[in-house]
């Protein structure tokens, strides 16, 4: 497992239904080692924090592979890492395999599961379609949130090790299932 990319954004303002909001979904990629701090990653603002941020929700994590699959769905080609508006995009961390409270190493950062990510309006903002939420949802490719554990610093390249982790609890993706019934 690897971190491929670690993104971050300063708030910018969009158009949502005629009204301008604040978000800090357009993250782009850092070039340097960053700090995880408990409740965000250094450089990244977290603007609507009803929803976003807080200890559990600290890191938000996207897998690449799933880019593919949503070039082919939405037949774009303009996909870069932060496009789902995650901090770190991650090559073999899937959420068939992830279970809500595996402890993660990553870089000198340790990092929990706590839960799936749920899609927003400013999500179907980012990808200009207001119908994306649903497929998004219903497609179980969601990524996850980390709460951090020990802060510490993380950076494109770093392996990903899983280090705790529960058998018995749910996978992300169980709880996104349950979550659609």
């Amino acid at each position: 497992m690897k971190l491929l990319s670690v993104n971050v954004s300063c708030p910018k303002e969009v158009t949502y239904r005629g009204q301008t909001v604040r978000t800090g979904i357009f993250k782009t990629p850092v070039a340097d080692r960053v700090r995880v701090h408990r409740l965000n990653i250094e450089g990244d603002t977290q603007v609507d924090l009803r929803v976003h941020g807080g200890p559990d929700k600290a890191v938000y994590v996207y897998p690449h592979e799933h880019y593919e699959y949503w070039a082919r769905e939405l037949m774009r080609k303009d996909f870069a890492f932060g496009q789902f508006g995650e901090n770190l995009t991650t090559r073999g961390l899937l959420e068939d395999d992830v279970r809500v409270g595996d402890v993660l190493r990553i870089g000198s950062a340790l990092l929990r599961v706590t839960e799936p990510r749920l899609p927003c309006f400013k999500l179907m903002t980012k990808m200009n379609n207001f119908r994306f939420a649903q497929p998004f949802l219903a497609s179980g490719r969601t990524g996850f949130y980390l709460r951090v554990l020990e802060e510490g610093e993380v950076g494109a390249g770093d392996l990903i090790e899983r280090v705790d982790g529960e058998p018995s609890l749910p996978t992300i993706r169980e709880i996104v299932k349950q979550m659609e019934n």
